[in-house]
C-alpha cells in the first residue's frame, strides 16, 4: 500500500472514537486471539469480523486496512500496560525502585497477557509498525523516558552513552525474557525471579561508583 493509497484510505475512514466501546473491545480481542495464533499474511479481515461479531464494512469503515487494524489494537493493549505502569509508580521516589517497578510491571503484564507477546512475535513486522502513527506510543514510551531522564538528572544512571542505548538495554532484556518465557512454555512465572533479574539489569544501567 503506497502513501497515496494510505492518505486516501485515511480520508474516508470513520473516527474510531465514535465506535461503540463494547464493539471496539470485541474487535481488539478478536485481533489479539487471531493474530496471536497465526502470521499476519495468513489472517483475513473476514475472520476478524466474524470473531468480533461485526460486519466487514465496520472494519473497513473504522480501520481501513489489515495493517491499521493490527497496529491500532496493539496500541490499545500497550496503552493498558502504560496506564498500569503509571499507577504502580505513584509514590515511589527512589530511582532504582522506580526502575524495579517498571521492570516488574512489564513482566507481569505479559505473564497475564501472553497473547499480546505472541501477537508481537508472530504478526508484527517492525519496519511496517514504524510507519504507523501509533508506533511510538507516547504514554508507554513516555513513561520509560521520564524515569530514565530523572535517573540521569540525579546522576544515578550511566551517562557515558546516549540515553537511547540505556532504553535499548531495558527493552532488549525485558523483551527477550518475555519472548523466551512464551517460547519455552514456562509454567513458573518469570516474575518469581524479577528481583534477581532486575539486579543484573541494574548493574548495566547504573552509573559506576
Amino acid at each position: 500500500m503506497n502513501a497515496k493509497t494510505v492518505s486516501k484510505t485515511a480520508a474516508v475512514m470513520g473516527d474510531r472514537g465514535q465506535l461503540d466501546p463494547e464493539t471496539r473491545e470485541r474487535i481488539e480481542q478478536a485481533v489479539l486471539d487471531v493474530f496471536a495464533d497465526r502470521e499476519f499474511h495468513r489472517v483475513g479481515l473476514i475472520e476478524i469480523a466474524r470473531a468480533a461479531n461485526v460486519s466487514l464494512q465496520t472494519i473497513y469503515k473504522y480501520y481501513g486496512s489489515k495493517e491499521a487494524l493490527l497496529f491500532s489494537s496493539l496500541d490499545a493493549w500497550l496503552s493498558k500496560l502504560a496506564v498500569r505502569m503509571i499507577d504502580h509508580l505513584q509514590g515511589i521516589e527512589d530511582i532504582k525502585e522506580r526502575f524495579r517497578k517498571v521492570f516488574w510491571v512489564t513482566l507481569d503484564f505479559f505473564e497475564h497477557n501472553p497473547k499480546v507477546a505472541q501477537m508481537m512475535m508472530s504478526s508484527v513486522y517492525v519496519n511496517t509498525w514504524r510507519k504507523q502513527d501509533n508506533y511510538s506510543n507516547p504514554i508507554l514510551f513516555g513513561t520509560f523516558l521520564k524515569v530514565l531522564r530523572e535517573g540521569r538528572a540525579k546522576g544515578v544512571l550511566n551517562d557515558e552513552v546516549d540515553e537511547k542505548f540505556l532504553l535499548d538495554y531495558i527493552f532488549g532484556v525485558t523483551g527477550r525474557l518475555v519472548q523466551m518465557y512464551i517460547h519455552r512454555g514456562q509454567k513458573e512465572p518469570v516474575t518469581k525471579h524479577a528481583n534477581q533479574l532486575f539486579e543484573m539489569l541494574w548493574r548495566a544501567l547504573a552509573k559506576a561508583p
